[in-house]
């Protein structure tokens, strides 16, 4: 790990900047729209076009890219980035605040491409691994680091829209001026959605609300604490329990991931998520309860992204795990897209505690749906051989560009092979 950082620090640092400035306006969407009078649904409608200009981005940022060049591309996006964000106090509308958060969400999606493809270009195939764990590790802490931003500030003046800007604006000098090779950015090549569900149903349902969950968590955080008389010192500590939950328990969950059946895996995690979500409505009421709460339902259900990705290639030939990256990004695209408004309606509907009945609600679909289909279908677990499945890679859904999720597919082709390899030489052995 070490040795990744040292190699790769600019980059890393360059994505801390873009994940402190996209977690600090983002958090800021819910305080700011409370203060100018915006509905829970509004405030969820200008959650989800985030998530809808981040799929369409991911899907034209490599065309983009193959035609002006990397160089261009981040100097676009980083100025349509920081107008935009500035641009946010002008005008006090939420239908001109979907506008712009749609092309907040295009813009990021084809830094992070762009960002992702530099990474992974540095990796060589023992190294991809740990650089991705770095990368998911620089990701967390950005979040984190925004919400102490966000609590040392005024959420009703200019300086908390300024800063996303400049963070933004300065992520892009590491990377720019890293020593690395430009890459080559390729569209992502896709499965259809027929073919991954016939792999793995469970992984292609479960992905799909996943994206809903990941959203719901991350936009819809504030507008709840905000909603619950929460001031803005605690806000920042609520969402930030989520990430520090999801930094906490992604490696233990990682690790339990090789070494027993996946799917009981997902199922245990969630179902405890989702009971640990309907706890947050009935038992929220006390501050320290309800950071327990934030960091217990983070940190159980942010590594799913990760684990339904592991276990779909557990029934894929390594020449198809890239295809397959493309329709699991886009399935979790569209469940991110739908997550707000939905939570924004029950949350209008009951008050604040729709936050967390959503939450158990979608949770509790994700493992009820996995204990049917360990009846339908053998396990790729097998006490005899250990575990043949390849090894758990670490992405978590912060980081859900083609790019990142192509990386950990590069990670489990390398991986496969080579258990590939390892069992033709024993088979020969004996």
């Amino acid at each position: 790990m070490i040795t990744v950082v040292r190699s790769a620090w600019a980059l890393l640092l360059g994505m801390f900047l873009l994940q402190v400035g996209n977690g600090l306006q983002s958090s800021l969407m819910g305080v700011r729209g409370a203060i100018e009078g915006f509905s829970t649904f509004h405030s969820s409608l200008i959650g989800s076009a985030y998530f809808l200009g981040f799929l369409g981005g991911s899907s034209f940022a490599p065309k983009f890219i193959a035609r002006v060049g990397h160089v261009r591309v981040f100097a676009a996006l980083a100025s349509f980035i920081s107008a935009i964000v500035i641009a946010f106090p002008i005008v006090s509308d939420p239908y001109v605040w979907m506008i712009l958060r749609v092309g907040i969400g295009f813009c990021l999606s084809g830094v992070y491409v762009t960002a992702e493809s530099w990474l992974n270009n540095s990796a060589t195939n023992e190294t991809r691994g740990q650089s991705l764990s770095a990368y998911m590790l620089m990701q967390m802490m950005g979040l984190v680091a925004a919400q102490g931003i966000l609590a040392s500030g005024d959420p009703s003046g200019w300086l908390l829209f300024v800063i996303p800007s400049i963070c933004v604006s300065l992520s892009f000098a590491p990377i720019l001026l890293s020593a690395a090779p430009t890459p080559t950015v390729e569209a992502t090549r896709a499965m259809s959605l027929k073919q991954l569900y016939v792999a793995s149903p469970f992984a292609v349902i479960g992905m799909l609300l996943m994206g809903a969950v990941f959203s719901g968590q991350f936009v819809m955080a504030a507008v709840y604490a905000t909603e619950v008389g929460l001031n803005l010192q605690q806000l920042s500590a609520f969402i930030s329990a989520i990430f520090i939950g999801a930094i906490v328990l992604q490696y233990p969950i990682g690790w339990m991931s090789d070494r027993m059946d996946r799917r009981l895996l997902i199922i245990g995690a969630s179902g405890l998520a989702a009971l640990v979500s309907l706890a947050g409505a009935f038992f929220g009421g006390n501050y320290y309860a309800l950071l327990a709460f934030a960091a217990l339902s983070g940190g159980l259900a942010q590594p799913l992204y990760a684990l339904l990705i592991a276990y779909i290639n557990d029934y894929l030939e390594p020449e198809d795990m890239p295809a397959a990256s493309g329709g699991m990004v886009f399935l979790n695209g569209i469940g991110a897209i739908s997550g707000p408004p939905v939570m924004g309606l029950l949350m209008a509907t009951i008050g604040p505690s729709g936050f967390w009945f959503f939450l158990a609600f979608v949770l509790a679909c994700i493992s009820i749906y996995g204990a049917y289909r360990v009846t339908q279908r053998p396990s790729a677990y097998t006490e005899d051989d250990d575990y043949d499945a390849v090894p758990y890679a670490n992405i978590m859904p912060g980081a859900a560009s083609p790019v990142a999720v192509e990386a950990a597919q590069e990670f489990y082709v390398e991986a496969a092979e080579e258990m590939a390899s390892d069992d033709t030489t024993e088979e020969e052995n004996r």
